[in-house]
């Protein structure tokens, strides 16, 4: 999977299952094929994606057991789109990835999707969380059976918690695990 780059001629180009576009960001959807290549390495991602792959890739959180459920999540169609998205820096030529982000599953019942988020080190503290979860947010919310968006972090994670506020979540209680916190906005806007 491809993404055209401008002025450069591109043999094979495949059409990415979902891109969005943010300020600063192109968020590109998990593939079968995309997070083989992921797997694969660096150069087998790279040219996959068609962006520049730091050294230091994948970001904290989203490794090779992480990636390799998710590659199991994507043979569910149902779970296209719910699941990884790649974060590309689309300001230089080529872009750059720098970080994740993951929804952990389809709506539940009540509408319910939990994100994760993961930016790689030299790139944080840029707002690039919050631009991409933003983003997310607002494409979650697109789709009518979506109620809230969740979150969990570690209580002492504090730019983990500023992102979660900064894009409107408010604490939500005990998370999944001990001593994890849980975020979380409604649709609605209610707590």
């Amino acid at each position: 999977m491809r993404l055209p780059r401008p002025g450069c001629a591109v043999n094979r180009v495949r059409k990415p299952l979902r891109v969005l576009e943010s300020k600063r960001l192109t968020l590109v959807a998990a593939a079968s094929e995309l997070v083989a290549a992921d797997l694969a390495g660096i150069a087998a991602f790279s040219a996959e994606l068609g962006a520049i792959v730091p050294p230091e890739w994948p970001p904290a959180l989203f490794g090779g057991s992480v990636m390799r459920a998710v590659q199991a999540q994507l043979l569910n169609p149902a779970e296209h789109g719910w699941s990884a998205w790649y974060l590309l820096d689309a300001q230089p030529v080529p872009p750059v990835a720098i970080g994740m982000c993951q929804f952990k599953g389809r709506p539940d019942a009540a509408g319910a999707v939990e994100i994760s988020y993961a930016i790689l080190d030299r790139y944080r503290g840029r707002g690039y969380a919050t631009e991409a979860v933003a983003r997310l947010i607002t494409w979650a919310f697109g789709h009518q059976n979506v109620q809230q968006v969740t979150a969990e972090t570690l209580p002492h994670l504090r730019n983990s918690i500023r992102v979660l506020e900064k894009v409107g979540m408010a604490p939500a209680g005990k998370g999944s695990e001990q001593g994890v916190v849980r975020y979380a906005i409604r649709k609605d806007g209610s707590r």
